[in-house]
């Protein structure tokens, strides 16, 4: 597993699958709390055009320009497919929200030479080390 600091540091762009609409729900604001902090969020929702002023995409095959970290709002046993998708749009980085585990989406991720975390909650991790881009 990657250190989860490393990974903030490297990476600026970050789709967010799984964003929600809802704002009292940590799928909207750990995403709103990275893009106060300076970085590219980008929504990835299967119904909503729009999240928190972002256009958001249905699916990562959708997101155009580069996606370099997948923050994963999800549950576990949906991790591997999004791995795959990560894997295919080119992402560099892997990243399970916390409670959220899979030894399938680490191999997958890891395999293809991305940057893995998992059970860590970008947001906590990137206050721990404050990293602004």
């Amino acid at each position: 597993m990657t250190a989860t600091k490393d990974v903030l540091e490297q990476y600026r762009n970050v789709a967010v699958v799984g964003m929600s609409t809802d704002p009292e729900k940590p799928s909207h604001s750990v995403p709103l709390a990275l893009r106060s902090a300076g970085f590219a969020v980008t929504p990835v929702h299967p119904s909503a055009d729009e999240i928190a002023g972002e256009r958001a995409y249905r699916s990562l095959a959708d997101v155009p320009g580069p996606v370099e970290v997948v923050e994963v709002f999800r549950p576990a046993a949906e991790a591997p497919g999004i791995a795959r998708q990560a894997v295919a749009a080119g992402a560099r980085a892997l990243w399970l929200q916390l409670g959220i585990t899979s030894d399938e989406a680490r191999r997958i991720a890891e395999d293809a030479g991305l940057d893995y975390v998992e059970d860590r909650c970008m947001g906590v991790e990137r206050a721990k080390y404050a990293v602004r881009k």
